[in-house]
């Protein structure tokens, strides 16, 4: 696969959906480097931030909001069979994505974006909410929780893994949609897991973004997920 877009630096994807006042600055500060996604232009344009990059349908999109972003930097992907954010996320390459406007608002959204979060997992990215943060988690990983975090695992596909440093140990659990999930675990200090297989998603306090990110961005190859085939 080709990218339209590449940076050696983390770069933060802005969505269209609910942005919270710090939410930008926040991501920026970490992922510096600004992409939207479609309508995500809007957002971003309307706090003052260069775009290096649009990707998406442009079906959110009118002409004065586009002669703002020089023609070199759209690119417009007409297909319909995935979300602004896919065709963002599989279109850039980098160390790590930020991913701000894809959490809050309109529920089917919210799980179009962590079904993305899935389908490329072979791209880090950290979604950044008014709460939480959400990412796919790798093969394995280890994290500064404090005691008392709320730790929550949710299957996307059914994943085994162990844990250190969860209240309810996942070990020898089999997690699957529909069946069982890990959601509202709490930490006891600072966290190690590893998963079998690609599939499970993780939900932290939002002021992990920054531990998240740096972890995401240095994974060593052993620990990602290939690219799913087709």
């Amino acid at each position: 696969m080709t990218s339209v877009f590449q940076s050696n630096r983390p770069i933060t994807i802005v969505g269209g959906g609910d942005v919270g006042p710090e939410d930008l600055s926040l991501a920026l500060s970490i992922a510096p480097t600004c992409v939207a996604a479609d309508g995500g232009s809007i957002v971003a344009l309307a706090a003052g931030i260069e775009l290096e990059a649009v990707i998406g349908d442009f079906d959110s999109l009118n002409a004065s909001v586009l002669a703002q972003v020089p023609v070199e930097r759209q690119h417009h992907i007409s297909e319909q069979n995935s979300t602004d954010f896919d065709k963002c996320l599989r279109n850039v390459e980098t160390p790590v994505v930020v991913g701000v406007g894809f959490l809050g608002g309109r529920v089917d959204h919210q799980m179009a974006a962590m079904h993305t979060l899935v389908v490329r997992a072979d791209r880090p990215c950290v979604l950044l909410g008014p709460h939480e943060v959400v990412f796919h988690c790798p093969a394995q990983m280890e994290l500064p929780t404090r005691a008392g975090d709320i730790v929550s695992l949710f299957p996307m596909s059914e994943v085994t893994g162990t844990s250190v440093g969860l209240e309810w140990p996942i070990d020898g659990l089999a997690l699957a949609p529909g069946q069982r999930v890990g959601t509202s675990n709490c930490a006891t200090g600072a966290i190690a897991l590893t998963m079998a297989g690609p599939g499970m998603l993780c939900i932290l306090p939002r002021r992990m973004l920054k531990d998240v990110t740096q972890l995401l961005a240095s994974l060593p190859d052993h620990v990602k997920w290939p690219a799913r085939a087709g």
